[in-house]
């Protein structure tokens, strides 16, 4: 029997050796690979994309180079993944990244940030040029199951070092110029300029300041009059939220609201508005100068599978009665979770709690809603109260809405009420109650408990002519 010789098996050993560690190598780089790339587009993910920022600006710091970061962002996406459906919503990203892949040249880098938001890193040679052709790919007709869609693209550039010294804030001036061609209609690109610095230092300041303003007590409730339709009697308020700052004086809702939206603050901002808006209002009820307390709620807010608990608990620590409250939803939420909309109706309706359908009339689901679950109440958008009494075609539709609504056995409400005409329309038509600058604007609450206890009666009038 012939032996294989030592030296012979310690060599095939070693190949055999080498090989596994070059498979092992393989699948390693395959692996990194894999994770660092968007598995949709093909191309980089933020993961990815974050470190070789973060990369190449060091480099850059050291031999004085610029790099131009490009954001880029679909205009209608949305839109055409709720009418085509999300498989053609990724057909349409795949064909753009290819796009993208095709836009890159030796050294820069494409990355798929998430969603239908992507980057571009560059050198600082021809950003206008670059741009524009960006915007231009971005406009390119893309073919989707036989259906030519072009939802178009904005974009927004900044420049290292020229707008930032570091990677977050590099992107993060990027996105604010997008964010900047964006408001302006889409379909164009915006860079980085002085105006944009400041508008961030003053957005910062206010970030700062709003997260400060909710432990000082700085947002407080506001309230604006619901009116009885047929007595023109003042039977409930909603309940606002404003922001009494100590310098700039009343800030409106409508730029601080989406902000604490973003920054993770309108579920405490609802907690703090909830139970000053209890405390204030339950003398009220128990007087008989209201009977109902209607408050917003954050769809954020009512994704939280535990918000009807959450809600029930902080309410039973008020003297107000479960009966009296009145919780306003919206059809985002609804379509968002349907059957998470459910239980926390159903909670809320079996302990009394009323619940309203806010926007009623801006979207397909509404009436569905009526016809599924426990809603009492709708408020019509005020949107379709501005033309009625004016526009023949309008005033038939909100006749008609009304009753749909009626026959469904639910109380009807119209805001943004202005004007007498509306007012005597929306009473004829048979809406229950209403609410708008006709009656009376929202107020701090001192006012408005001044207003009810001068109108000296349980049920306060608000006279309707005609």
């Amino acid at each position: 029997m012939t032996k294989t010789p030592p030296v012979q098996t310690l060599s095939s050993s070693l190949s055999d050796l080498a090989a596994r560690v070059a498979e092992l190598e393989a699948e390693r780089e395959m692996t990194l690979r894999l994770a660092q790339t968007d598995s949709l587009t093909g191309l980089v993910n933020r993961g990815a994309f974050t470190g070789s920022l973060c990369e190449r600006l060091e480099a850059a710091r050291e031999t004085g180079a610029s790099v131009a970061l490009f954001i880029i962002d679909l205009d209608r996406f949305k839109n055409l993944n709720d009418t085509l459906g999300h498989h053609a919503g990724d057909m349409l990203l795949a064909e753009l990244g290819q796009r993208l892949r095709d836009e890159t040249g030796p050294g820069e880098m494409a990355a798929r940030l998430g969603g239908d938001e992507f980057a571009l890193i560059t050198a600082d040679d021809d950003i206008v040029a670059r741009a524009e052709r960006l915007v231009a790919l971005l406009s390119q007709p893309h073919d989707i199951y036989g259906r030519t869609v072009s939802p178009g693209g904005s974009v927004g550039v900044a420049v290292f070092p020229r707008d930032a010294q570091d990677a977050a804030d590099l992107q993060r001036h990027a996105d604010q110029a997008l964010y900047r061609a964006k408001s302006a209609g889409g379909r164009r690109w915006s860079s980085f300029d002085e105006d944009l610095r400041e508008e961030g230092v003053r957005r910062r300041t206010l970030e700062d300041e709003l997260r400060r303003a909710i432990p000082a007590g700085e947002i407080v409730p506001w309230f604006q009059p619901i009116v009885e339709s047929m007595t023109g009697a003042m039977v409930g308020v909603e309940v606002l939220a404003r922001w009494n700052h100590p310098e700039r004086g009343l800030v409106s809702p409508a730029h601080f609201v989406p902000m604490a939206e973003e920054l993770g603050l309108i579920r405490a901002i609802d907690e703090a508005i909830f139970e000053a808006a209890c405390a204030r209002t339950a003398p009220w009820v128990a007087e008989g100068l209201i009977e109902v307390v209607s408050c917003n709620v954050s769809p954020r807010d009512l994704l939280d599978p535990a918000f009807s608990r959450k809600l029930i608990g902080r309410l039973a620590k008020t003297a107000l009665p479960a009966t009296a409250l009145t919780v306003e939803i919206t059809e985002t939420f609804l379509l968002q979770d349907m059957a998470l909309a459910r239980r926390h109706i159903e909670r809320l309706a079996a302990k009394g709690v009323n619940v309203a359908l806010d926007d009623f009339g801006t979207g397909y689901s509404n009436l569905r809603a009526l016809m599924h679950l426990p809603i009492q109440t709708v408020k019509l958008d005020r949107s379709l109260i501005d033309d009625v009494g004016r526009d023949a075609r309008v005033s038939k539709l909100v006749a008609s809405m009304l009753h749909a609504a009626r026959s469904l056995g639910v109380r009807i409400i119209a805001e943004g009420v202005e004007h007498e005409g509306q007012a005597l329309f929306l009473r004829s038509a048979g809406c229950d109650r209403m609410q708008g600058y006709f009656f009376a604007r929202p107020m701090p609450g001192d006012a408005m408990e001044a207003m009810l206890r001068e109108a000296n009666a349980p049920k306060p009038r608000v006279a309707i002519a005609g």
